[in-house]
């Protein structure tokens, strides 16, 4: 067990097999190479991506196939191996959120997901090459907007 000081959660103890690693950091982030996912609310939607190593690296964080129903994308064979993915079902897949105020207006990066291999916890932001994915896609642009009311 170690404790940590977050954003979010202020001090939390976490176990050492909770802990993501990223070995080439995340891009703009290149030193925090090892992070833990912490729930931001009670639902299971949103997660927060916390450094472990600094408490004001957080990144508020989803599954986007909960909000983009056509999204896919293909991970490449040096992704796969890097990571040791063997298997799908190994395979978590976040968007990192640019949260706004009003939180109707969030933001996800379709065009840098977070693949991560529940197996070793080893994970990376992959960088797509699609001209389809950006980096600001509405979140709620799919579907009604529960959040206003």
């Amino acid at each position: 067990m170690m404790k940590l000081q977050t954003k979010y959660h202020g001090e939390v103890e976490i176990e050492d097999a909770a802990i993501w690693h990223f070995e080439g950091g995340i891009p703009g982030f290149p030193d925090e190479k090892s992070f833990v996912l912490l729930p931001l609310l009670d639902d299971g939607i949103y997660m927060v991506l916390q450094s472990t190593a600094s408490p004001y690296v957080a990144f508020v964080v989803t599954s986007p196939f909960l909000f983009f129903r056509d999204y896919e994308f293909n991970i490449d064979d040096a992704t796969l191996e890097q990571l040791s993915i063997e298997k799908e079902e190994d395979v978590r897949v976040y968007a990192i959120l640019t949260v706004r105020d009003p939180f109707s207006e969030t933001t996800a990066n379709l065009q840098a997901p977070l693949i991560m291999n529940e197996k070793n916890h080893k994970a990376k932001q992959l960088i797509l090459n699609d001209r389809h994915y950006h980096t600001r896609h509405p979140l709620f642009a799919d579907g009604p907007d529960k959040e206003k009311g």
